[in-house]
C-alpha cells in the first residue's frame, strides 16, 4: 500500500511543481496554443497559451512509480512496464503531432496517416506484449478474451483477432479522450475520477486475488496490485496538473497529455479484465466521441445538416450560450455519475457471486 500512496503523492507534486515550470520553459520560447477558426469566438483569448503540457504528465507519472518502488524495494512488474510504454509511446506520438502545429504555425499537426501509424506501431507493441510473459501459473498480463467484469469465456478470440480488439479499444480511447480534450480542465479532471476508479478496482482486485482459475468472488489477473500503482499515479498527476489548467488555464495539454492518458485509460482496462467496462466508467469520453460520429454521419447522409452545433458535444453547449466553467462542471458531473456506475456495476457482479 505505501508504494500506491508514494506513486500517488508523487505524481501529483511533480505536475504541481513541474508544470509551472514547464509554463515558463515553453512561454519563453513561443510554443503555443493554435485555435481554430470555426471554433467558439470566446476561445480566441486563448491563442498563445503554452501547449504540450503533458510531457509533466508523462514524466511524473514515469517517475512517481520507479521512485516509488525504489523507496519502498519493491520489484517493479512487466504489466506495470507495458501501460507505461503505451502511456508514453502515445504521448510521444501525441508530441509529435503538437510540435508540428507549433512549427507550422497552424492548428493542423501531423497527417492523418502518419499519426495513425505512429498509434499503431505503439498499440501494436502493447496488444502483442500482453499476451505474453506468463507469471508462474500461467497467468498472462492480458488476455485474447474480450472482457467485461472479467473475461467472458464465449467471447475467447483467436490470438490474432484478440490483438486486434486490443489496439481497435487503444484507438477508440486515445482519441476519444482526445476529442475531449477542448475545455480549460475537462479532460483532466474526467482522466482524474476514471484513474481513482481503476485504483480501487485495482486495490479490490488484488485482495480478492486467485491464484488459479477465476471464480465468482476471486479474479484471475495479473499484478493488480502494481496496476493500482500505476493507476493512482495517473490519477495524481492529472490532478496536480489540473492546478494550471483550469480556467483560465496556463497551459494545455496537447496531443501530448491527451493520447497519453486515453492510451493509459485503455491499457488498465485490458489488464483488469474490463474492457468493456471501460464504456461506462470512461463514458464521458464515449458520449463525446458519440456526438463527432453522429454529427459527421448526419452530415455526410443530409447533405450538410447538423444535429449539433458544434461537435465535440461540449462546443454545442458553449455555443448555446452556457459558460465555459458550467459546461466543464456539469460534464464533471456526468464522468463522476458514469464512474460511480461502473464501480456499482463491478462490485454488484461479486456481491451477487456470493
Amino acid at each position: 500500500m505505501k508504494n500506491i500512496l508514494l506513486a500517488g503523492g508523487i505524481s501529483m507534486l511533480g505536475t504541481l511543481l513541474g508544470t509551472r515550470w514547464l509554463i515558463g520553459y515553453l512561454a519563453k520560447r513561443g510554443f503555443g496554443q493554435f485555435i481554430r477558426d470555426d471554433g467558439p469566438k470566446t476561445h480566441a483569448a486563448k491563442k498563445g497559451t503554452p501547449t504540450m503540457g503533458g510531457a509533466a504528465i508523462i514524466v511524473s507519472v514515469i517517475v512517481a512509480y520507479f521512485l516509488a518502488h525504489l523507496i519502498t524495494w519493491t520489484h517493479v512488474t512487466i504489466s506495470a512496464l507495458l501501460v507505461l510504454w503505451l502511456f508514453a509511446g502515445l504521448g510521444f506520438i501525441g508530441f509529435l503531432d503538437d510540435w508540428r502545429k507549433i512549427s507550422n504555425q497552424r492548428s493542423l499537426g501531423l497527417k492523418p496517416r502518419g499519426k495513425l501509424i505512429g498509434q499503431a506501431i505503439v498499440a501494436i507493441g502493447f496488444a502483442v506484449g500482453v499476451m505474453y510473459f506468463p507469471n508462474r501459473v500461467g497467468v498472462t498480463p492480458g488476455s485474447s478474451a474480450i472482457s467485461f467484469l472479467r473475461d467472458i469465456s464465449w467471447l475467447q478470440l483467436p490470438l490474432w483477432l484478440g490483438v486486434i480488439w486490443v489496439i481497435l479499444l487503444i484507438a477508440g480511447a486515445s482519441n476519444a479522450v482526445n476529442l475531449t480534450d477542448g475545455l480549460d480542465g475537462l479532460a483532466p479532471g474526467s482522466a482524474t475520477m476514471v484513474f481513482a476508479a481503476y485504483t480501487l478496482l485495482s486495490l479490490w482486485q488484488f485482495n480478492q486475488w486467485c491464484t488459479g482459475h477465476a471464480g465468482p468472488q476471486c479474479y484471475t489477473v495479473r499484478d493488480p496490485h502494481d496496476m493500482a500503482v500505476v493507476a493512482l499515479a495517473l490519477s495524481g498527476a492529472c490532478f496536480g496538473f489540473l492546478w494550471w489548467n483550469a480556467k483560465p488555464a496556463k497551459i494545455f495539454l496537447g496531443d501530448t497529455g491527451s493520447l497519453a492518458i486515453g492510451g493509459a485509460v485503455a491499457g488498465l482496462a485490458v489488464m483488469s479484465r474490463t474492457e468493456l467496462l471501460l464504456i461506462v466508467i470512461g463514458g464521458l469520453f464515449v458520449i463525446e466521441t458519440l456526438s463527432v460520429i453522429i454529427q459527421i454521419s448526419v452530415f455526410k447522409m443530409t447533405g450538410g445538416k447538423r444535429v449539433f452545433k458544434m461537435a465535440p458535444l461540449h462546443h454545442h453547449f458553449e455555443l448555446k450560450g452556457w459558460n465555459e466553467i458550467t459546461v466543464v462542471i456539469r460534464f464533471w458531473i456526468i464522468c463522476g455519475l458514469m464512474v460511480a456506475a461502473g464501480l456499482g456495476i463491478f462490485y454488484a457482479e461479486w456481491v451477487v457471486g456470493q
